[in-house]
């Protein structure tokens, strides 16, 4: 493909996924565009992780006993699934931030997970089963106190959390979506919606999973009127009444925008400001409808869209903790197999401040530049330079590899624009570009450019791509996808 498909490709599986090896370029790029989209659509086609490889190895891991364990398995899983199935885990992480659940209240991290692999297996299916699952979900359940919504005493914590953070938003276009009345209708329908095996003790043996349980005696089954429609609702009914609703077309369209697309206002400003490209959102709302709430039928317009192909949807969103964290561990190879010293290295994201499986509050991480401040930023660049630095890593020895075979000898400007091809097609902006050119002047002296004939030329010119990868990676353009 020529170069500029090549850029194409790179921008879609940084936003699709976490970033592609230039081995996996070159693989999408035989295929073609709207092949490579069909095929990252549809993750269930390609290999899995073998299960069998955390349980013989790392029951604690796959038991989930404690936080470790959890995040240990939770980043191992996104940067295992980065090549072959990147959208399973970016959509998990897409939801994780929609329907933020965390450790702090639910501790219960066997629970929680379970709640991401719903996402997983879920996630780019009908919106309508995938919210219907959410409200069986056991950690959401005791995340928003259902257990808690009993027909004499309702609780109304997910019954407005459903409306106002999951579904609808609280207004649009400066209008309110539902009423006070609606929150304690809607919670009036969950009651009896609730969870077994919460007293369980966790030991000898470790934490039983939660699990749903519905009891019909706890449920008030009287008439309700919800959103103007009236009868003898229960939870089913209102996600039925929620989902068909043109506010939630447009709230969940614009999630997917702020994703996938690029960086919105936070989410309680959307009452009263427009979306960034609102002839895109109103294109993934139409979806919505059309395809009966399906979600890959929404990214398959997506991804297929001029817009989001154009250059001006191109590094237009901050990375968040996790892409930077998972996104530089793929383009490096590292951990594709489990062992130690993946905790440390997951603990990056929390460093760079998104402590995944504990986001900070229901409303979830607020994201784009929010995602930035002067100490988060001094995590990312430490991360990044000292992994990218490593020419052990199977990842990096590969690029430095594939740079120096292209030709006898590599001028400066041939160098950085090897560099950047192989991260992943970084752009950088000409005034940084021409400081690093000035860098990696510096770095070969006397020397016109690099040659690799013998042994000692070879080390040099290694050093020398290794430098210009860590500050490519140091630089502000490398924290945005």
């Amino acid at each position: 493909m020529p170069g500029t498909d090549r850029a194409l490709m790179a921008h879609f599986l940084r936003r699709a996924g976490f970033g592609a090896t230039f081995q996996e370029l070159d693989r999408y790029c035989q295929m073609g565009y709207e092949a490579a989209v069909e095929e990252v659509l549809h993750p269930e086609n390609q290999p899995a992780i073998e299960e069998d490889v955390l349980e013989r190895y790392y029951i604690d891991w796959k038991e989930s006993r404690n936080i470790e364990g959890a995040l240990t398995e939770t980043i191992y899983r996104m940067n295992a699934h980065a090549g072959p199935r990147p959208l399973q885990e970016k959509i998990a992480l897409f939801w994780h931030g929609v329907f933020a659940t965390g450790l702090a209240k639910v501790l219960h991290e066997k629970t929680l997970l379970n709640q991401i692999d719903m996402f997983r297996e879920n996630g780019l299916g009908n919106f309508r089963e995938l919210l219907l699952l959410l409200a069986k979900d056991p950690a959401m359940i005791f995340w928003l106190d259902n257990n808690f919504n009993h027909k004499d005493a309702p609780n109304e914590n997910w019954g407005r959390e459903l409306l106002e953070l999951f579904s609808m938003g609280v207004g649009m276009d400066g209008r309110e979506n539902y009423t006070e009345e609606d929150v304690k209708e809607a919670a009036r329908a969950f009651t009896g919606w609730t969870i077994d095996d919460d007293n369980v003790s966790s030991f000898p043996f470790g934490k039983l999973p939660w699990r749903f349980r519905y009891l019909p005696e706890d449920h008030d089954d009287g008439t309700k009127t919800f959103m103007g429609e009236t009868g003898n609702f229960n939870g089913e009914d209102i996600i039925d009444i929620v989902v068909k609703q043109p506010a939630t077309a447009r709230f969940i369209s614009r999630h997917l925008y702020n994703f996938f697309v690029a960086d919105e206002p936070q989410v309680p400003a959307w009452q009263h400001t427009a979306p960034g490209n609102p002839e895109l959102v109103k294109m993934l709302e139409d979806e919505y409808f059309r395809s009966n709430y399906n979600i890959r039928s929404m990214l398959l317009v997506l991804f297929n869209s001029a817009y989001f192909k154009s250059e001006d949807a191109r590094f237009a969103k901050v990375k968040s903790p996790a892409e930077v964290v998972v996104g530089t561990l793929h383009l490096l190879g590292d951990f594709k197999f489990p062992k130690r010293g993946i905790f440390e290295t997951a603990l990056g994201c929390r460093y760079m401040g998104q402590d995944l499986l504990n986001p900070p509050s229901v409303e979830g991480w607020h994201t784009g530049e929010e995602w930035i401040d002067s100490g988060s930023l001094v995590e990312r660049v430490n991360f990044v330079a000292d992994q990218v630095g490593n020419i052990n890593q199977p990842g990096v020895r590969a690029m430095v590899d594939a740079l120096l075979d292209r030709t006898a000898e590599l001028d400066p400007e041939s160098i950085i624009d090897g560099c950047l091809e192989l991260m992943g097609h970084v752009r950088l902006h000409e005034k940084n570009r021409a400081h690093l050119a000035d860098q990696v002047r510096g770095l070969l002296g006397q020397r016109s450019g690099l040659v690799s004939g013998s042994p000692e030329e070879r080390k040099s010119a290694e050093v020398t791509v290794l430098h210009t990868m860590k500050m490519i990676g140091s630089s502000r353009e490398y924290q945005f996808a």
